[in-house]
C-alpha cells in the first residue's frame, strides 16, 4: 500500500511540474529570480527604460506591449525604437497624427519586414493614447558608411544629413567590452570600423532619447539588446549627454533552462528576461 501511495505521490508531483512550465523568468541583475511587478515598479520610477530584445522573440514583443501599456497608467510616455530611422520621423508623425494611413506608411517609410507583428501595436498604442513616437536610430546608409570608411567619412554630410546622426565628432571608446567583443566574435572582419558602425548607432539613438526625455514622463525606447547590454552602447552615450538621468535597462536572452540564470549573464542589466529556447519566433 505504501508503494502504491509513493507512486501516486511521485506522479502527481510531476503533473504539477508539468503545470507549472512557463514561458519565462525575470532576474535582478544578480541572477537572483523577481517579479514582473518589480520590474514595473522600478520603470515606473526611471527616466528612460532601455528595453533590450531578441528581434525575432514573440514572447519579449509581447511583454514590451504590456510594460508599456502598464507603464501608461502611471505617467505620459515617450515611446522611441531602433527600428525606425531618423530620417523617417517625419513619415511616423504623419501616421500619428493620422494624416497617412498604414498603406501609405508601409510605402514611405523604411520598415522592417516583422513590423507588423512586433512593432505596429506599440506604434499604434502611441497613436492611441496621443504619446510621440521618435525614430531613433541613424538611417543605416550612414552607419555603412562608417563601417566602410569610419567616423571622419560623416564630416562629409549635408547639414541635413548630419542632423539625422548624433553631433560630430562621435565619442568613442573602443576598449568598452561591449565593442571588443564584437570585434572577437567577428573575427576580425572590419576591423576597427565594426565597433565604429555599432557605436554611431548607439550614440544617435542616445541622443535622440536625450532630446525627446520631458519632466514628467518615461521615455521607453526598444532596442537589440546587445545596443545595451553590460549598461554599455546607448547606456553609456546617454550618461554622457545627459548625466543624472535614472536609467532602467532590461535585456532579453534565451536558455534551455530557465530556473536559473546563466553565470555569462550576470549584470548584464538592472533585469534580465530568461525566456525558453523553444519559444516561438515572429520570423
Amino acid at each position: 500500500m505504501k508503494f502504491y501511495s509513493l507512486i501516486a505521490a511521485l506522479l502527481i508531483g510531476l503533473i504539477a511540474t508539468a503545470q507549472d512550465k512557463q514561458g519565462y523568468q525575470l532576474y535582478t541583475k544578480d541572477g537572483k529570480p523577481t517579479t514582473y511587478k518589480k520590474l514595473l515598479k522600478a520603470a515606473a520610477e526611471a527616466n528612460v527604460v532601455l528595453f533590450g530584445e531578441e528581434h525575432d522573440n514573440a514572447l519579449i514583443h509581447w511583454l514590451q506591449l504590456e510594460l508599456t501599456k502598464d507603464l501608461a497608467l502611471t505617467k505620459p510616455l515617450v515611446l522611441g525604437a531602433e527600428m525606425i530611422e531618423a530620417d523617417n520621423q517625419p513619415q511616423l508623425n504623419e501616421y500619428l497624427a493620422g494624416t497617412i494611413d498604414q498603406k501609405k506608411f508601409d510605402t514611405v517609410a523604411r520598415l522592417w519586414n516583422n513590423y507588423k507583428t512586433d512593432y505596429k501595436p506599440l506604434v499604434d498604442f502611441a497613436k492611441e493614447k496621443h504619446f510621440p513616437f521618435i525614430a531613433t536610430n541613424i538611417p543605416r546608409r550612414y552607419a555603412s558608411m562608417v563601417y566602410k570608411k569610419g567616423f571622419d567619412v560623416l564630416f562629409s554630410l549635408t547639414d541635413q544629413e548630419k542632423s539625422w546622426i548624433a553631433p560630430l565628432p562621435i565619442a568613442y571608446d573602443a576598449t568598452l567590452p561591449g565593442y571588443v567583443k564584437m570585434l572577437e566574435m567577428s573575427g576580425g572582419h572590419g576591423g576597427d570600423n565594426l565597433p565604429k558602425a555599432q557605436a554611431v548607432k548607439d550614440a544617435t539613438m542616445a541622443h535622440n532619447i536625450a532630446l525627446n526625455v520631458k519632466a514628467g514622463t518615461i521615455f521607453i525606447h526598444y532596442n537589440g539588446t546587445y545596443h545595451s547590454d553590460n549598461f554599455e552602447g546607448i547606456n553609456w552615450y546617454l550618461n554622457k549627454e545627459k548625466a543624472g538621468l535614472k536609467i532602467v535597462t532590461i535585456a532579453a536572452v534565451s536558455q534551455q533552462d530557465i530556473s536559473k540564470l546563466d553565470k555569462e549573464q550576470l549584470a548584464k542589466a538592472d533585469f534580465i528576461i530568461v525566456v525558453d529556447a523553444d519559444m516561438t519566433k515572429t520570423y
